[in-house]
């Protein structure tokens, strides 16, 4: 395959088999195929939840037997109050203008350019594999996500993974059925359930411990975030523009870094709660245009936890509210990103319409496609005909 040729991929299972839907089974059949299927759910294929009439059931081997409970982490705590009280300092700078004028453009690009460190490194690349990158694009996604300060990249992808195989289950990092704050923050401060620690030892890693270039910034870390995160975001300006050096570190380290770290959690609070679902209405995550737009096309969240190896996440074309798309296009022409990932059109249609919440694409071509006007319509299809012609009286 040529660098620039985009890959067409699909499951080798139905991709509509992950919508089931109840509606005409009897009680009984109903009853007997959850229990078959607790019965014989495994680590292999876990990724879904199954319901009884009184509420969820998560299919994971923790011992439910004593109720969990999580604890704060307080190191990790006072971290998020520290920069969450530094962020209104900065934000203070800000408007009251005693920031100079070139760092407030030096912060605005520096959360534009490195939030393609996480939308196009962390988590379209390293997290899904939904594309490859050869090595001088991995090194300049790897220094800019290394300025986000969201940990190291092995570490963001490895709980990225388990997130989406057992998304909305005890094994879900950031499982969003546990509240909007925990899903937005609290997990990053709180112990995390022993399922999560257990399913991070099952998902495969193998491909980034054997990329040298992820597993040299997991190793050099800790001085990478010192030098990358806070030393040359607050430097710079103090250096070049004879900027304040308080000033500078409130205004480019924790106001940027704070609001870099709460764009990336909307996508799973926000994103996960309001919007609409035109892919599969049976799962949690919704598109969410806002989301979209402030995390460069990362809102597209209903389509992506339907088909996370697409590397657009999302079945939109245009580049506007898909900034990231664009970016991994670029260096596609110039040969550094090569086969791209999607999903077929008629996939993506087959499984709107089976599984969705009709809300898909109301204007484009494949709205209202079997919509008919009437008995008389000839696109009214035979079984329906020969139903209505039994049923008339």
């Amino acid at each position: 395959m040529t660098p620039n040729a985009v890959e067409s991929v699909s499951t080798d299972t139905d991709p509509n088999a992950g919508c089931v839907l109840t509606a005409n089974m009897d009680t009984e059949t109903l009853r007997k195929r959850k229990q078959d299927t607790r019965s014989t759910i495994s680590d292999q294929n876990n990724n879904s939840t199954g319901s009884d009439s009184g509420g969820g059931v998560n299919h994971c081997d923790h011992d439910t037997g004593t109720p969990f409970r999580a604890q704060i982490r307080w190191p990790d705590f006072f971290a998020q109050l520290f920069v969450h009280v530094g962020f209104l300092i900065g934000v203070y700078y800000l408007v009251t203008f005693r920031a100079k004028f070139y760092t407030y453009l030096w912060t605005l690009g520096l959360v534009w350019a490195t939030g393609l460190g996480i939308t196009a490194g962390a988590h379209r690349l390293w997290s899904h594999k939904s594309y490859k990158a050869r090595w001088p694009l991995r090194l300049l996604l790897m220094f800019l996500f290394t300025i986000c300060g969201q940990r190291d990249a092995y570490t963001w992808a490895h709980d990225h993974r388990v997130h989406h195989k057992y998304s909305e289950t005890d094994a879900d990092p950031h499982n969003a059925k546990r509240g909007f704050f925990f899903a937005h923050v609290g997990w990053v401060f709180l112990t995390p359930h022993p399922e999560v620690v257990a399913k991070r030892k099952i998902i495969d890693m193998s491909d980034l411990e054997a990329d040298p270039i992820v597993m040299l910034q997991r190793r050099f870390y800790i001085p990478l975030f010192a030098l990358l995160v806070i030393g040359l975001p607050v430097l710079v300006p103090w250096y070049c523009w004879e900027e304040q050096l308080t000033i500078a570190f409130w205004v480019c380290f924790t106001l940027r870094f704070t609001t870099t770290l709460n764009i990336a959690f909307f996508v799973n609070s926000v994103a996960h709660m309001f919007g609409n679902k035109p892919y599969d209405k049976s799962i949690s995550p919704v598109e969410n245009l806002a989301v979209a737009i402030a995390a460069m096309g990362e809102g597209w969240h209903n389509y992506h936890h339907v088909f996370p190896w697409d590397y657009k996440t999302s079945e939109l074309g245009s580049y506007l509210f898909n900034v990231t798309t664009g970016f991994i296009d670029c260096f596609a022409r110039l040969g550094w990103a090569y086969e791209r990932k999607s999903v077929p059109p008629e996939v993506v249609a087959r499984r709107a319409a089976k599984c969705g919440d009709g809300t898909r694409f109301l204007t484009d071509e494949y709205a209202h496609q079997d919509a008919v006007w009437g008995y008389g319509d000839q696109d009214i299809p035979k079984e329906d005909l020969d139903a209505i012609v039994r049923t008339q009286r």
